[in-house]
């Protein structure tokens, strides 16, 4: 049996891979943050006031992303968007 990829499949195959790596490069973000307490490179730093928060929402994202859950994913969106935003308590 021969198998026979066409520019359609290839594209599929591609968007696949790289939706994996993007699911595989925000757990790891989010895992460290969570653990840390602080997020990686100073963009990061710069831009997120709450990181354990924001590992929160990033982890519940790809979840929800993988369970196919609108609702859980807007709850996620909103958690990282309070992670951007609130300040921390000192």
């Amino acid at each position: 049996m021969i198998f026979r990829f066409t520019a359609s499949d290839l594209w599929l195959l591609l968007g696949a891979l790289g939706g994996l790596a993007l699911a595989i490069t925000c757990l790891a973000l989010s895992v460290h943050a969570l653990v840390h307490g602080r997020m990686p490179g100073r963009p990061l730093q710069r831009a997120v006031r709450f990181p354990r928060l924001w590992g929160a929402g990033v982890l519940l994202a790809v979840f929800a992303l993988g369970r196919h859950s609108t609702w859980l994913l807007a709850g996620a969106v909103g958690i990282v968007i309070f992670g951007h935003v609130v300040k921390r308590a000192r």
